[in-house]
């Protein structure tokens, strides 16, 4: 019977034990809930955004942040953003700052271009574009191929670090994320790079190569010629042949023979005595 007695007292110990507990935790959640501040709302990336986009609106989400923990210039709502072009890449998730938008009247490639420098666009094909990896963003080293000389053909850098500000007819990737094969890339240049370009794509073939963005030095690059692709370099040229001049002989001039010397006829009529000269 003590026994009975003392498990009855335990169980009913535990039951109350665990009720005391349920009340104390849904007190400290009720305290520490009434002591959080509200948070704000904020805009931000609902995708990776490339630069160059015109922001709509499934581009952007509204979430509520704690007001002492954002950044100065951030945006509440997605009207001030929509229509506005992004002039430096946004991860999804990321803040929409103020300063990484261009203005509404200046949205897309202008936006994009520096006081001082030009943007020049060149046709290329997927090979030159390097497979389709030159996206905005990325920099590369602008070469050129030409024939200068008869039988010479030379490859130089033109330009070297060079912005790519657009590919083709879009500044941004594709739905699906891939990046796009264009026709034409867009490249920030200086105005004498801008001469440079113009014309390079004239004279001769141009490749580009993608380099790393942390790379920014500017070496001095020895051009390339045919000849240095061969073990010796190139055989000599067959020398053109030599034309032997003729002495064209003449005939020997034959002397025009000597006219006969004309002979003498005396003749008589009556009383007159004549003479005539006749030609043999």
């Amino acid at each position: 019977m003590n026994r009975n007695r003392l498990m009855m007292i335990g169980v009913i110990a535990l039951v109350l034990g665990a009720f005391l507990s349920l009340q104390v935790y849904q007190r400290l959640q009720a305290g520490s809930a009434g002591q959080r501040k509200p948070g704000i709302d904020v805009v931000v990336a609902a995708n990776d955004l490339q630069v160059g986009a015109k922001l709509e609106d499934r581009d952007l989400k509204v979430v509520n942040w704690p007001a002492e923990n954002l950044p100065e210039g951030v945006i509440h709502q997605k009207s001030r953003a929509i229509g506005r072009g992004v002039l430096e890449p946004i991860s999804r998730g990321e803040f929409i700052l103020i300063n990484k938008l261009a203005d509404k009247d200046v949205a897309g490639l202008p936006a994009l271009i520096p006081p001082g420098m030009r943007a020049v666009s060149v046709r290329v094909n997927d090979v030159i574009a390097v497979a389709g990896f030159v996206l905005p963003g990325t920099r590369v080293d602008v070469l050129l191929t030409g024939t200068p000389g008869p039988g010479d053909s030379v490859t130089t850098t033109v330009l070297q670090n060079v912005a790519v500000l657009a590919t083709g007819q879009k500044l941004e990737r594709n739905a699906a994320g891939e990046p796009q094969s264009s026709a034409v890339i867009t490249l920030l240049v200086s105005p004498e790079d801008a001469q440079k370009l113009t014309l390079a794509s004239q004279e001769g073939r141009i490749q580009l190569s993608l380099r790393n963005i942390l790379d920014t030095g500017q070496e001095k690059i020895t051009s390339v010629r045919n000849a240095t692709l061969y073990n010796g370099g190139l055989p000599p040229l067959a020398p053109a042949p030599t034309r032997v001049a003729t002495k064209i002989r003449h005939a020997p001039r034959v002397a025009a023979p000597t006219p006969p010397s004309p002979y003498t006829i005396e003749v008589i009529r009556g009383n007159e005595k004549k003479e005539v000269n006749f030609q043999q």
